[in-house]
């Protein structure tokens, strides 16, 4: 019994069988057939939506194609671009001034800063405009200056979207310098870093992260909203196109060369917030 143990022991393994690859596992791919089928239905909708566009007569291409850039619609198209730049500028530097008071221990400060941004974001921008535009019939005289057409209807179209606009940045930056951990200020405090400095390098950098989507969607908010100035009469590109078609009477053609513009120009904007999206989120786990 020993002696057989023993050559048990001490006997090599035997090798392993041949195997002929039945026994494998297949990997069966899983069929999406619903996917497939949804997304044909919607390739053809699309299609069909596309020939329907194009080949309508209704919306005139070649009326489109002639006043797409005429001087009267670039005119209009560069005073909205124009418009839109000075807003947004005017609106941070006001807004940020707005943060930094509800940021502020100061409590009067906050309240104040508080009171502005709940009343421009409590009326429409268009009730505020109209305030603007008939400041003469609600103050007839201030500081001694008589106010009727005191301003003009761009002034009024600057004031009264500056105001509006600087409410929300002021809440994005809030937001962006609350997004900055507590310990990384009080890190650059121990440091001996000023304030000055300590906002620079540490609090911007990392607010505009959370700073920059939401600015660049005010961004193209602001854009596409210059056209309630028409309003007013100021001949951004809207009141352009609208000066046209009230003489030509072909109102859809028209409407089609402001789109186009106001397409294009958000677009270009929406692919610079992209890559300034990704400036700022360098070192992320989310930057690509």
């Amino acid at each position: 019994m020993s002696a057989q143990t023993d050559t048990l022991r001490h006997s090599p393994p035997a090798p392993p069988e041949k195997s002929d690859g039945t026994d494998r596992l297949r990997i069966v791919p899983v069929r999406r057939t619903g996917q497939w089928a949804a997304a044909a239905a919607v390739l053809a909708l699309l299609a069909l939506v596309l020939n329907s566009v194009v080949r309508n007569d209704a919306f005139q291409w070649d009326v489109v194609a002639e006043y797409v850039t005429t001087a009267a619609v670039l005119r209009g198209l560069g005073l909205t671009l124009w418009l839109t730049a000075l807003v947004m500028v005017l609106g941070f530097a006001l807004g940020t001034l707005l943060a930094a008071l509800r940021l502020s221990a100061n409590r009067v400060l906050q309240a104040v800063s508080w009171g502005y941004i709940w009343l421009f974001r409590s009326t429409p921008i268009l009730v505020q405009l109209l305030f603007w535009f008939n400041i003469g019939a609600l103050y007839p005289e201030i500081l001694g200056v008589r106010t009727v057409n005191l301003l003009g209807p761009v002034t009024v179209a600057v004031i009264g979207l500056t105001l509006h606009e600087a409410a929300y940045a002021a809440e994005v930056v809030r937001g962006g310098i609350l997004s900055v951990e507590r310990g990384q200020i009080e890190a650059a405090q121990s440091l001996g870093l000023g304030p000055w400095r300590r906002f620079r390098r540490i609090v911007l950098p990392q607010a505009m992260r959370s700073i920059v989507p939401p600015a660049g969607n005010m961004l193209i908010g602001t854009l596409k909203g210059t056209s309630i100035v028409s309003i007013i009469a100021v001949q951004d590109l809207l009141y352009s196109v609208q000066l046209v078609y009230h003489r030509t009477y072909q109102v859809i053609p028209l409407l089609l060369v402001a789109t186009l513009w106001y397409a294009a120009v958000t677009s270009l904007l929406g692919i610079g917030q992209h890559y300034v999206e990704r400036h700022y989120a360098r070192g992320t786990a989310g930057a690509r």
